[in-house]
Formats: C-alpha cells, structure tokens, sequence
C-alpha cells in the first residue's frame, strides 16, 4: 500500500473511532516509523474534518526518545469544540475504551500571525506573538488505548493525543516570565500525582511556542490570532479514567478542578 493510501486508511480509522466514541485495541496498520510518518497522518486526518482548529498543543518527547527522533517537542491540532472554560463544572472528555489522562499546563495566546514567510524565530520574536498566559488542563484521549506506548510517532498521529483543552484564569505580568518557576501539582481524587515547574522545559513555555511557530512553517501552515497553545505538561501525563475528579494547583495563579466523564458519540 501507497504511503497516501495508508496514512488515509489510519486517519479514517481513529476518526470513525473518535466520532463513534469507540475504541482501538490495535494500530490500524503498520505504525508510522518517523515523525514526518506521524504528521502525514495527522494531515490526512485534519484534512478529513469538518472541525476548524481553534489552536495547538505541544508536548515534550523526553530522553532517550528526543535523540533517536531528533526533536524534543511535538504538535497537535486543538479543535474549536473542545476548549472551555476550567470554572467549577468543568468536564474532561476521555475514550472510555482508549487512553485518557490530564495535564497541567500553561496556555498561551496568539495576539498576531507571523509574518508569511519567516521560517525561523528567536525566543523574543515567538514571545511577541502572545497575548496572554493562563492555567489550563490539557485533557490527552485517544481511542488508541497504547498511543503513549510505541514512541511520538503514534501520538502524533491522533491529534498528537488531544481531546481536549480547559482554559483557566489570567497569569498577571506574564511578561516577566517568572511564571516559568511556579510549583505546580496535579492532585487526583485528593491525591497528589505530580509536581514540577515549566521551568524544567527546554527554554521554558516560550520555547514550545518557538517550536510551534517554526514546525507550523515547515508545514506550510499559520498560527491564527485568538488560538491557544498548551505548552507541555508541567507535572507529568497523569492516566485518569471516567469519574475521578483532577485538580491543578498553580499556587497564587490558582487552582483548577475538573470531573473526568466518558467521551460521547458525536
């Protein structure tokens, strides 16, 4: 099979999944063996939804991993339907049947598009094309139950793992960067499962929207004013399954609580 066919077979196969809300029990086919692999899927499958793309994470892909791959980071669309707000009814959607897990992350607006063109930033150059910094919870689902098991290829290849995006408050003089340093934990059903600072990412969250705005150039695609970027998950991936209750806890930025549900048929 053609590298088009079989990138079309897969997109098909986890899109029919994610609207049926079903699950995966294998790989539709040969998983991609590189991410550019990973990305034609994601292409295919982008190409096949009617969703529009309200803006993009970004997720570490940690040693020894980033030197066989060459890349630290990697990028998946967020859809318009999934962001809402982290207020005290917040929902996180998973596949009942796949893989789910919550993050704690910093998200970042885009104020401005790049210039059309410029390929390559500086970290100053990618920070003047935000807007605004907020706490949030990436909610990472796939139907694909091993999608975190067989390297960043396959993740990228859903969506790069995303099901969802939870927008919390304002982080005031964002500017100064020293929200970077802020403890971070994520508690479930009361229980602390991680910690960490986005200072542990390489150049901080600046860097993940550096790496956004030049993968996305390389791709021949532009970031939009008013989309989000989630920058990495600070404490960890943290598996989560319907009905535990998560809570991000940014310290002085605020805390953020949301009940994981069943994803539904769409």
């Amino acid at each position: 099979m053609r590298g088009n066919d079989q990138a079309g077979l897969i997109a098909d196969r986890f899109l029919a999944a994610r609207r049926g809300a079903t699950g995966l029990a294998d790989y539709p086919a040969p998983p991609p063996a590189t991410l550019e692999d990973g990305y034609a899927i994601q292409a295919a499958a982008m190409a096949r939804s009617t969703d529009p793309v309200a803006g993009w994470k970004v997720g570490r892909i940690l040693p020894p991993l980033a030197k066989r791959y060459g890349c630290d980071r990697l990028a998946g669309p967020i859809f318009a339907a999934s962001p809402g707000a982290a207020d005290g009814d917040a929902t996180g959607f998973v596949f009942d049947h796949g893989f789910g897990a919550a993050e704690a992350e910093f998200l970042l607006r885009i104020g401005h598009a790049p210039v059309a063109g410029q390929r390559h930033f500086t970290l100053e150059e990618a920070a003047a094309h935000i807007d605004a910094v907020h706490i949030g919870i990436e909610i990472a689902s796939s139907p694909f139950e091993g999608i975190n098991d067989h390297g960043p290829a396959v993740t990228i290849s859903d969506f790069g793992n995303n099901n969802g995006l939870l927008v919390g408050p304002a982080v005031p003089d964002w500017r100064s960067g020293a929200y970077i340093e802020q403890a971070v934990v994520t508690r479930i059903d009361g229980v602390a499962v991680g910690t960490g600072t986005a200072a542990a990412f390489t150049d901080g969250a600046i860097g993940s929207v550096r790496f956004l705005l030049e993968h996305l150039a390389a791709r021949g695609m532009a970031l939009e004013p008013g989309w989000w970027i989630s920058t990495g998950a600070i404490t960890g991936v943290h598996p989560v399954r319907p009905g535990q209750d998560v809570e991000a806890d940014f310290g002085p930025f605020g805390t953020l609580r949301c009940r994981i549900e069943a994803q539904k048929p769409r």
